[in-house]
């Protein structure tokens, strides 16, 4: 086995409301409780990384980790838009001195997927108003925490908005080539990282009762982040990223700071060259105008994307899937690390890449695939800094409830008893 160098951050990541628990404040919380939810399950403790967070950060450090990325939450820290909850940001600031002491370095993400309920309310992600609101957050939290950290990833997945707005195009293009609607089947997940399930007759009522529960009279117009969005909705996710890099460098210039893309590995089948190519640029290529001054791009990939002559196409018969039911294609965080390296000149950092699956064997094979792509990456000189596998514990994987399993510990969530898999030791004996 070939070790990387040292100064190499090789760890794992989490988001806060997959973890932490009890994030009452949030838009994702609202959305769980409704009577027809679209969530499998609600979040309620999750996993109380919140209260276990040093036994889960000394469990990563003792099987030879080094950085641990996590999120902090938006919707603790601000619950109103008049209040700044001084205890939730000095909690967040014992979670980065308990990486330190444990020899971890911290990555932060501001915004992983949730964002606070009153954001929602006064029109959320298609409102231009979030682009000063999101980055007054930053800055304050550059102002009070920045001075103790050095990797700042402003919004994860930034382009998940216009994922999902493909995703819904997609499924609908694969129905009118099948023979029309099927009327009770499922979105399929296999083309973002973001949990999906959506039962089509449940659909329209649970868009009523969340537009309700925001005080919005019109279902379509709830634009939380993981909803489709317009030209525009996208356009905004960038300026709220580029607004918040600027004013926390000015706070703190020593930090550096990215954000993290979604991205697959484009297989086109012949005839397929021309989708294909545009989902890279729907994906990656038209944000190179905005962040050409970041200081690193997190990159983020679980699987490859397919294309034929009409399209987006599911994986073949007899091609391995995970539980998530993409193809499990552990050469893609290479391929696309690679593709990336071709037009962004920065520092790049594998902030997620993992397999959901109940065999830790395969994850275990997974993993060594994976990394034995990345260090081919960095003996040819691309510029990668550290690879974050998805995920440290198994958790809450949005609306698909605790089912899915990526993560390196499992837990037994009626206890909250930790349990390392082998994957772990098996991730840190790489350093």
């Amino acid at each position: 086995m070939k070790k990387f160098d040292k100064n190499f951050m090789l760890g794992a990541a989490t988001a806060a409301h997959q973890v932490e628990g009890n994030n009452i404040h949030s838009d994702y919380w609202v959305q769980e409780q409704l009577p027809n939810s679209m969530f499998k399950e609600p979040s309620l403790d999750a996993v109380d990384h919140y209260n276990r967070y040093e036994g889960d950060i000394k469990l990563l450090a003792d099987a030879g980790l080094n950085a641990y990325r996590f999120s902090i939450e938006w919707a603790r820290i601000q619950p109103q838009p008049d209040m700044w909850v001084k205890e939730e940001v000095e909690h967040y600031r014992d979670v980065i001195a308990c990486c330190k002491k444990n020899g971890v370095t911290p990555i932060v993400t501001m915004h992983h997927f949730t964002s606070p309920k009153w954001l929602i309310s006064e029109g959320g992600w298609e409102n231009p108003k979030v682009v000063d609101r999101f980055a007054a957050y930053c800055k304050r939290i550059a102002e009070e925490l920045g001075h103790e950290l050095e990797y700042v990833c402003t919004i994860n997945e930034a382009n998940m908005r216009l994922q999902i707005s493909a995703l819904i195009r997609d499924m609908g293009n694969r129905r009118m080539r099948e023979g029309g609607d099927t009327g009770n089947s499922k979105i399929d997940a296999s083309n973002v990282q973001v949990g999906i399930n959506i039962m089509q007759e449940n659909l329209e009522l649970s868009m009523k009762e969340t537009a309700e529960a925001f005080g919005i009279e019109d279902p379509t117009k709830v634009h939380t982040f993981v909803s489709p969005c317009t030209p525009e909705g996208d356009l905004l996710v960038m300026r709220a990223h580029e607004a918040a890099r600027d004013v926390m460098k000015k706070v703190c210039p020593h930090l550096k700071i990215g954000l993290t893309l979604s991205l697959h590995d484009m297989q086109p089948y012949p005839g397929g060259e021309a989708f294909a190519e545009k989902e890279w640029d729907d994906e990656f290529l038209h944000y190179l105008p905005y962040i050409k001054n970041d200081d690193f791009l997190g990159v983020q990939s679980y699987s490859c994307k397919r294309f034929d002559a009409n399209g987006v196409v599911p994986p073949a018969k007899g091609r391995p899937v995970t539980q998530m039911g993409y193809e499990d294609y552990p050469l893609a965080i290479a391929n696309v690390v690679r593709k990336v390296a071709e037009d962004f000149k920065g520092d790049l950092i594998v902030t997620e890449n993992g397999i959901a699956t109940d065999d830790d064997n395969r994850r275990i094979e997974f993993i060594r695939e994976a990394l034995k792509g990345i260090q081919s990456c960095v003996a040819d000189g691309i510029p990668v800094k550290g690879y974050m596998y998805w995920s440290l514990l198994d958790n809450f994987e949005w609306q698909l409830g605790y089912s899915k399993t990526f993560g390196l510990i499992a837990v037994d969530r009626s206890t909250q008893t930790r349990y390392p898999k082998k994957s772990l030791k098996f991730l840190g004996s790489y350093r």
